[in-house]
C-alpha cells in the first residue's frame, strides 16, 4: 500500500488556502497563455458546529443553511487570490429562491486583476452566467460550488447554449471531492495543474486513519472505473471483510478493554 500524507485538507482553513493557491497559479498560468480565466471551484462546505453525531441531514435547510458559511468562504478565498485587494469584497444575491449569489473582489493596483464568482449557480443562472461572463470579459471568473454537473442539467433545448456559455468555457481551478467507490471512503483532490486520488482507511485503530493513494496525478479527473479498479488492486477485500479480520483479531469493540 502506497500511504500518503495529507493528500485531503486537513481542515477548513487548510482547504480555503490550498484553494486560494490553486486558483491563484490557474489564473496566472491562463493570462500567461491568454486563456480567459473561467474556472470551477468544488469546495467541501464544513459541517456547522451544532451538528451532533446522529444527525441524519447536516444541513436540513439547505443551501440556504449553507449560504452564509460558502458567503465567508468565498469571500476570503477571492481576497486572497487578488493581489492588493481594493475594501472587502462585495456581494449581492442572484436569486434568493435558488440561493445563488454574485461576488466581485476589486483589486486596488488594477481593474484586470479583479475577481469574480457566482456562488451556487444552478440551471436556472443560465442568464446570469452568460450576462455576468460578457461584464467580467477578460478578468477572471469562477462558478463556485456549481449545482449542475452535465448538459442535461439544463433542460431540453438548452444544450448547445448552455455547453457555449459554461461547459466549453470553465475548466477546474480547485476541487475537494468525496464519494463513495466500491464501498469506499473515496476522495478527489484538483489542485492546480493535477487531480489526485485516494482512500480513506480507519477500521485500523492501532494505526489509526490512513490515506491510501490511488492513481497517479493526472490533469484529466480520474474516471470512476479507473477508481475501481485500482481500489480492487491496492484493497483486494473489500471494507466488511477488513472490519471482520479485525473483529477476529481483537474481538468486538465493545468487549475491548479500553
Amino acid at each position: 500500500l502506497s500511504v500518503v500524507a495529507a493528500l485531503i485538507p486537513a481542515s477548513p482553513l487548510e482547504q480555503t488556502r490550498r484553494a486560494t493557491r490553486s486558483l491563484s497559479d490557474a489564473i496566472k498560468d491562463a493570462k500567461e497563455n491568454n486563456i480567459t480565466p473561467r474556472f470551477y471551484v468544488d469546495y467541501l462546505i464544513p459541517l456547522p458546529p451544532e451538528t451532533k453525531e446522529e444527525d441524519i441531514d447536516p444541513w436540513p435547510g439547505g443551501l440556504a443553511q449553507m449560504y452564509p458559511y460558502a458567503k465567508d468562504i468565498l469571500s476570503t478565498i477571492l481576497e486572497g487570490v487578488v493581489d492588493e485587494p481594493a475594501g472587502p469584497c462585495s456581494s449581492q444575491v442572484l436569486s434568493e429562491p435558488d440561493c445563488a449569489g454574485f461576488f466581485i473582489q476589486e483589486s486596488k493596483t488594477d481593474a484586470k486583476n479583479d475577481v469574480a464568482a457566482i456562488l451556487f449557480p444552478g440551471p436556472d443562472q443560465l442568464r446570469n452566467i452568460e450576462e455576468i461572463d460578457e461584464m467580467v470579459g477578460s478578468r477572471a471568473l469562477i462558478l463556485f460550488n456549481k449545482q449542475f454537473q452535465r448538459p442535461a442539467d439544463f433542460g431540453f433545448g438548452k444544450g448547445d447554449r448552455c455547453k457555449k456559455a459554461v461547459f466549453d468555457k470553465f475548466r477546474y481551478g480547485f476541487a475537494f471531492q468525496e464519494f463513495s467507490c466500491r464501498g469506499e471512503d473515496t476522495k478527489l483532490t484538483f489542485e492546480y495543474p493535477n487531480w489526485q486520488s485516494c482512500v480513506i482507511c480507519d477500521e485500523n485503530q492501532d494505526v489509526g486513519q490512513q490515506e491510501i493513494a490511488l492513481l497517479e496525478p493526472s490533469p484529466e479527473r480520474p474516471a470512476y472505473d479507473d477508481l475501481q479498479k485500482k481500489i480492487n488492486e491496492v484493497l483486494p477485500e473489500p471494507i466488511w471483510m477488513r472490519k471482520m479480520g479485525e473483529a477476529e483479531e481483537k474481538g468486538l469493540k465493545f468487549q475491548r478493554k479500553k
